[in-house]
């Protein structure tokens, strides 16, 4: 009798030590914003080559694209809006700012006020971040993120990685940059999403192998474009966003395009405003 006792004190010892760890990893997933983030293994991965559009004004689930993969803004695109363009073979990606704070989101209250610097000049609404407090932005990033894993994206544009190069109110400095891009990529890749370079080209060398597909504005008009290959090299996608207050779509067609199918860069030109309207090579 006192061993049957001792076997059922260790089935139900076990079961509840089983259903606290349960417990603990529902905690710690980024449904809780101020937990790590999760333990997914896997993450779309695309093959350079592939086509791309990337359009920040509002869409909806009637929405189309002729490009396979599609940029969207992480706020305003609905979860219907997300399966629709995944129901007509589409890869979705989340325009996601990293780098700034915009005054016109909802998730601002997340953001301490001592990590908050000077106003960006050429984006009014926005003020630049202190990325090196890690720490204390997790919060707002795991917010971010458990908003785009509900919605169902399939990766994250990291914008305005860029601050080391701009007057942020901080002394950030480029080995600041690159370890918060660590921060992000283990963030990304951890819970289920590709992540992409946005511009900072000093960072190919090192981060081709680490990110999943590269971003680009304007590299072809400013004369850097080379410095992306190392992605091709690995087969991952760069996608070479050109726009028309810099260059004509006649100069687009006959300058960028031979040299985009060169390099096997995926070159579109667009307006700043990231409407609808693009132009592909012919």
């Amino acid at each position: 009798m006192n061993y049957q006792k001792s076997i059922l004190l260790l089935v139900a010892v076990t079961t509840i030590a089983v259903a606290c760890k349960k417990d603990r990893d529902v905690d710690a997933s980024p449904n809780d914003p101020s937990q790590p983030a999760g333990n997914k293994t896997s993450w779309w991965q695309p093959a350079a080559g592939v086509s791309f559009d990337w359009q920040l004004d509002d869409i909806n689930s009637a929405s189309s694209f002729s490009a396979d993969v599609v940029d969207v803004d992480a706020f305003t695109t609905s979860a219907e809006t997300v399966a629709a363009l995944h129901a007509k073979g589409k890869k979705v990606i989340a325009y996601l700012s990293v780098g700034t704070i915009e005054n016109d989101r909802n998730d601002a209250s997340l953001i301490p006020a001592e990590v908050i610097g000077k106003q960006y000049p050429e984006w009014p609404k926005e003020k630049w971040l202190d990325i090196r407090q890690i720490d204390k932005l997790k919060p707002w990033l795991n917010s971010r993120i458990n908003m785009i894993l509900k919605k169902g994206f399939d990766g994250i544009e990291p914008d305005n990685m860029d601050s080391y190069d701009n007057d942020p109110g901080f002394n950030i400095q480029l080995a600041d940059t690159r370890k918060y891009a660590d921060y992000l990529i283990s963030l990304a890749h951890s819970n289920g999403l590709s992540i992409g370079q946005k511009n900072v080209k000093e960072l190919t060398a090192d981060y081709a192998s680490k990110f999943d597909w590269a971003l680009t504005e304007d590299a072809f008009a400013q004369g850097w474009q080379n410095q992306l290959s190392g992605y091709i090299k690995l087969n991952k996608p760069v996608f070479a966003v050109e726009y028309t207050d810099k260059m004509s779509q006649s100069n687009f067609q006959a300058t960028v395009c031979p040299s985009a199918k060169q390099l096997k860069y995926t070159a579109i030109l667009k307006k700043r405003d990231l409407s609808q309207w693009v132009d592909r090579c012919n």
